[in-house]
């Protein structure tokens, strides 16, 4: 109960937070900040995200890669953004990488996965920037395609909600299993996810972690908690994968029996948590037989993602000011 009062009361000034170019310099700067980040986020480097890889595999766990990045402004980072999504696929599928070739995960569920932004490949600039997106998300799902690796694209603020959407049936289209993330916080989703389960889409059901209006957006902890649940019924029910993103124990239990419910086994589902959370829950899940599939980021740009996991999690926080009294 304090902890959903603190979360609503908080989280909306910590959100702030994550806007402001000066804090986030400041921050940065901080050597403390560098051993805070690495508990969520494993490394800048390929090199790093491929080891990380390599550990949650070898623990029987499913991984999901993200390279950090959102809202470019102009043509050529979105282009390198493409650029380090073809050397990530390249590294996950070459011969002394994790293909899937060679690792499938019960039925036919990939056990790599990346997860993209569509604002990072330039959905949000002025000029064709949909279009802009479109092709470069085309180009990492042709890559991923060859390489034997799923794709996922995530979710942003609900201002780009209808064109993410969009773009994301376009590309279902040629790529099937295309995966999108859905935010559970947002009043639309539950209309969202009845159309995409009937289409048998793979979805990944999140709480949401983006400052909302109470106008598009439930507000409260509870209120997003029953949203969830109510969303994810609709897609167990459904004919898609439905990939449950969340932490919460109640969620845990509950997709656990809807699942039993609706006669869906281990391999069609799955349970994802983010990096350095919760981890042996991730095990515990994993080693009585459940699909677990852990999101990794890496690169430079994790400033905006540290602070959405300070914001989802008193606990998150508190580990950051524990921290940081510890200087």
């Amino acid at each position: 109960m304090m902890a959903g009062i603190f979360t609503t009361a908080v989280r909306p000034w910590i959100l702030a937070a994550g806007r402001s170019q000066r804090l986030r310099r400041a921050t940065e700067r901080l050597p403390i900040t560098r051993r805070v980040v690495q508990r969520f986020v494993p490394g800048e480097t390929l090199d790093d995200a491929v080891k990380a890889v390599a550990a949650l595999r070898d623990s029987g766990r499913m991984v999901s890669v993200d390279y950090l990045g959102e809202d470019v402004t102009d043509v050529d980072s979105a282009n390198a953004t493409v650029d380090a999504y073809l050397k990530l696929l390249a590294a996950l599928g070459g011969p002394d990488g994790y293909g899937e070739r060679a690792h499938l995960h019960r039925a036919q569920t990939r056990t790599l996965e990346v997860s993209l932004k569509l604002s990072a490949l330039g959905q949000k600039l002025p000029r064709d920037g949909e279009k802009i997106a479109l092709e470069n998300a085309h180009a990492i799902c042709s890559a991923a395609q060859r390489a034997g690796v799923w794709v996922t694209v995530d979710a942003e603020d609900h201002t780009t909600t209808d064109s993410t959407l969009s773009i994301v049936r376009e590309l279902r289209a040629d790529f099937g299993w295309l995966g999108t993330v859905l935010q559970a916080c947002l009043r639309r989703t539950y209309a969202d996810c009845q159309e995409f389960a009937a289409s048998g889409s793979r979805i990944r059901l999140c709480k949401g972690a983006y400052d909302e209006p109470s106008t598009v957006a439930y507000g409260g902890r509870d209120d997003v908690t029953d949203s969830y649940l109510r969303c994810l019924q609709v897609l167990m029910a459904g004919t898609g994968y439905p990939m449950v993103a969340s932490h919460d124990p109640m969620v845990i239990t509950a997709a656990g029996e809807m699942a039993r419910e609706t006669g869906r086994g281990a391999g069609d589902f799955e349970y994802q948590m983010l990096y350095g959370i919760r981890d042996s829950e991730q095990r515990r899940l994993a080693d009585a037989g459940n699909a677990v599939r852990v999101y990794v980021p890496f690169g430079t740009q994790w400033y905006g993602y540290l602070v959405r996991r300070l914001a989802e999690r008193p606990a998150n926080l508190a580990f950051f000011l524990r921290a940081l009294a510890g200087r």
